[in-house]
């Protein structure tokens, strides 16, 4: 039966080709990956891996490290809750104490857990058991303790990640003390900043909360976050672990303020770590700061609990 269709299959007689080895390919024998040789160890997996897209950056971001503590630059973690949840918290001190941390930033539900973890050895209730009688959140160790933390620090002229730090000091079980970030980022004077928007945390909830202690103390931490972002010009880094929304606004305007005041800063890195690469950090960690500046972003895209152990093995080999 013929076609119904005025219009023909175009035909392919004339279309010229090319040799091969004239177009060339982006991806050949070089680039590839070797196998892995038993008891190789974490050097050997880096060495085998293909240099093909997420590999190279990954390593790239190894490199970054190792030069900002090289030069002596800041080195600074933003990091989300589920960071912490996740259990990370042991290898990121182990981090700080070699020297590959001169600063944490934390979104409100980071130091959430990372305080519950501290005052009774786990976090992470169950909401969808809890929400319906409206028992999520309602934890009242966390917010008596957290809001009291805040009220005091004020007084103290103390910001947010600094007066739970505080806290914690008195009143963590020793059991339980070497697996907060907080407290143990406390007792080294490695600067703790927690950034919160009202209404997104479960201390806001409890009967202590102090709005305007809240307020207070988390933009004095903003003010101190300024100060640390001022030092990653020229050879710094920032790495955005875990936070969508709140970090990757609050480092974008760090930026802005250190520049309007008239400070140099450029020629640093930046990187998003996270398991879905989310519009924010894409634009304002990854792209943004280095506009008409130079510098280099990375985002690398990968489950926490894989990627932050993996990263540590690596920096952890090449520490000399």
């Amino acid at each position: 039966m013929p076609s119904k269709y005025s219009r023909q299959p175009l035909s392919f007689a004339a279309l010229q080709t090319i040799p091969i080895a004239d177009r060339g390919g982006k991806v050949g024998i070089a680039h590839m990956a070797k196998p892995y040789v038993k008891g190789s160890g974490v050097s050997g997996l880096m060495a085998s891996l293909p240099d093909v897209l997420a590999a190279p950056q990954f390593a790239g971001v190894v490199e970054a490290i190792v030069q900002a503590r090289a030069k002596g630059r800041a080195l600074l973690w933003g990091i989300g809750g589920h960071v912490v949840k996740c259990g990370l918290a042991p290898v990121l001190l182990d981090l700080m104490r070699r020297g590959f941390v001169t600063g944490f930033a934390m979104n409100g539900a980071a130091s959430i857990h990372d305080f519950e973890i501290g005052i009774s050895g786990h976090t992470s209730e169950d909401v969808e058991a809890v929400l319906p009688d409206g028992r999520f959140g309602a934890a009242e160790e966390t917010g008596r303790e957290m809001n009291e933390a805040i009220a005091e620090g004020i007084a103290a002229g103390l910001g947010m990640g600094e007066a739970l730090g505080a806290r914690l000091e008195r009143i963590t079980r020793p059991e339980f003390a070497e697996y907060s970030i907080v407290l143990q980022a406390y007792r080294a004077s490695v600067p703790v900043t927690v950034h919160v928007a009202v209404g997104t945390d479960t201390p806001h909830t409890h009967p202590a909360a102090e709005g305007s202690a809240i307020g207070a103390a988390t933009h004095g931490d903003f003010r101190l976050l300024c100060s640390l972002v001022r030092e990653i010009h020229d050879g710094g880094i920032y790495l955005n672990v875990g936070s969508a929304v709140v970090l990757p606004e609050v480092f974008l305007k760090a930026v802005s303020v250190v520049r309007n005041l008239g400070y140099p800063l450029g020629r640093f890195t930046t990187v998003n770590f996270d398991f879905l690469q989310h519009y924010r950090p894409k634009v304002n960690v990854v792209e943004r700061p280095h506009a008409k500046k130079e510098g280099k972003g990375y985002a690398i895209t990968g489950h926490h609990e894989l990627m932050i152990p993996l990263l540590a093995a690596a920096l952890i080999e090449r520490d000399a």
